[in-house]
């Protein structure tokens, strides 16, 4: 346990900080899977919508820092394949 102020301070703005990045993780995880899904459905319109939406979302944590950028460019890539495929 955090003895000192400064760290008792840095320990609330981890758990806050975990918390929204956490958050950021999971609604990335959820636009991927609806674009998918949509792609699944066959509608290439809906599907290129979805993607855009997903990779707006994946510069987003990028840039605030949940994730990698490296590892938001491979998953966009994958994306953008996928669609491409079909």
């Amino acid at each position: 346990m955090a003895n000192k102020k400064s760290q008792i301070k840095r320990n609330r703005q981890n758990v806050k900080i975990k918390a929204r990045r956490l958050s950021e993780r999971s609604k990335l995880k959820t636009l991927s899977r609806r674009f998918r899904e949509t792609l699944a459905t066959g509608d290439r319109d809906k599907a290129a919508t979805a993607l855009k939406e997903a990779n707006q979302a994946y510069d987003k944590a990028a840039a605030s820092g949940a994730i990698h950028s490296n590892n938001a460019a491979n998953h966009k890539s994958k994306l953008a394949k996928a669609l491409n495929a079909k």
